[in-house]
């Protein structure tokens, strides 16, 4: 089977976000060597979301984190909610952003983390509530996907289904945080490349010694 790289993530995920840039590079470098499956992992899934303010107060101080280790800024459009979250009404939630990317796949399978990366850069950068269907409809326009169709499915429950299934996934690799990269090489082999942010040198270097072992076979 050809390589696959399977990149465990989540859209409301802040470190997933610093290795966006990270996975974007990766997918330029291996395009013609490796297959590349995005799974969202449902970090944030509850039947009683819970409002930004009980979050914002860690966040202020872990985006910090991630701006230095990894070099992405997060936008002041997003900070004012985790600034002001007696004034937001952010109730976040991992499961519409999961089931946008199960719609986005089915129309361009390849270009998944490129999409992940949009919609993080959407929610951390440009300030947008993914739990708010108007905050897809830019991308839509970007890809080209007829919006009739995209939120006709945004609220079927079979992409829910899907979106889930994925969580399921996800659980099933045993990840236990976000991101997480794991190579398949065989039905039952896989290599662990990361969990947590590594940057493009790192990842570069893990994956072609993997590439390298999968060659000598």
């Amino acid at each position: 089977m050809t390589p696959l790289l399977i990149y465990c993530y989540d859209a409301y995920c802040g470190w997933c976000y610093g290795f966006s840039p990270v996975m974007r590079k990766i997918a330029d470098e291996y395009q013609n060597h490796i297959s590349i499956e995005v799974l969202s992992g449902g970090m944030i899934i509850t039947d009683h979301p819970r409002h930004i303010g009980a979050t914002a107060g860690y966040i202020r101080e872990a985006y910090k984190s991630v701006e230095e280790f990894t070099g992405v800024s997060f936008g002041e459009a997003y900070l004012w909610h985790i600034y002001h979250p007696e004034e937001s009404d952010w109730f976040p939630s991992s499961e519409k952003p999961a089931i946008a990317l199960c719609i986005f796949k089915e129309f361009y399978p390849d270009l998944s983390v490129y999409f992940a990366s949009d919609l993080q850069y959407a929610l951390h950068f440009e300030g947008r509530d993914l739990c708010d269907d108007e905050s897809y409809r830019h991308l839509l326009e970007k890809y080209n996907i007829p919006r009739e169709i995209f939120y006709s499915r945004l609220h079927d429950d079979s992409y829910k289904e899907k979106a889930y299934h994925e969580f399921d996934l996800c659980r099933q690799l045993q990840v236990t945080g976000f991101p997480t990269v794991l190579m398949q090489i065989t039905e039952s082999k896989f290599y662990m490349l990361t969990i947590g942010y590594s940057d493009f040198g790192m990842m570069k270097k893990r994956i072609d010694s993997v590439l390298s072992e999968v060659n000598a076979l």
